[in-house]
């Protein structure tokens, strides 16, 4: 997988939605990219419902906590955002694949 971070925007106005799919590498440090380009989706419209697809991407553990809690305050981080407008952000979170355990080896 290519580490490069590579973030499409799909607005429907009709519906009041935004889907904002990244695909690559997020990092604790990447993901500031990610929250400026939900900053500029949720300025499109009040009221509009944002949906950030990462099931595509590798996420730092790290960085996926602090996406969930964006979805939880419905604020991005003060950085990013600091008049704190309310933003209505689900995250699709990748899926999980566990590194931690290994095959045991098995005693003949």
């Amino acid at each position: 997988m290519n580490s490069k971070l590579n973030i499409v925007v799909r607005v429907d106005l009709d519906h009041a939605k935004a889907l904002v799919i990244a695909k690559g590498h997020i990092t604790v440090h990447s993901v500031n990219a990610l929250y400026v380009v939900a900053k500029r989706a949720n300025s499109i419209r009040q009221g509009l419902y944002l949906e950030l697809d990462v099931s595509h991407a590798v996420v730092d553990d790290e960085a996926l906590e602090q996406l969930q809690a964006c979805s939880q305050t419905h604020h991005l981080p003060a950085l990013i955002d600091p008049y704190q407008k309310p933003c209505d952000i689900s995250v699709l979170a990748p899926r999980r694949r566990d590194t931690t355990s290994r095959p045991e080896l098995l005693a003949a």
